[in-house]
């Protein structure tokens, strides 16, 4: 049985990381895939963080996860930032590459 211990600063937190992330991979993606990319990346961040946090590294101790806010172990949530900013990157190789109804593929706009 997993034993919660992530308080309100630790939540709070988790939150703003959350919509933070939200916001860069918006940003970094672009806005073509959907208009609310940005609030969809920031609850799948926030319910990963949450996972990593309370379940993969619910075992440890304060003391044996530093740094440790409220009960979220904050660099371990950082791994969830990496694995989610590969996956901002590729989704926008990904949507670079998708053709035109036409069939042709996608170039730059001219500046």
């Amino acid at each position: 049985m997993v034993r919660w211990d992530l308080g309100l600063a630790g939540v709070g937190l988790l939150a703003v990381m959350s919509v933070a992330f939200g916001l860069i991979a918006h940003l970094i993606v672009g806005h073509r895939v959907m208009k609310w990319l940005w609030l969809v990346s920031a609850a799948l961040y926030f319910a990963a963080g949450i996972l990593v946090s309370e379940v993969w590294f619910g075992w440890a101790t304060a003391e044996e996860l530093q740094p440790n806010i409220d009960g979220l172990s904050y660099d371990e949530v950082h791994l969830v930032t990496l694995a989610g900013l590969i996956g901002a990157v590729v989704a926008r190789i990904m949507v670079r590459r998708r053709p035109h109804a036409t069939g042709e593929p996608q170039t730059r706009p001219e500046p």
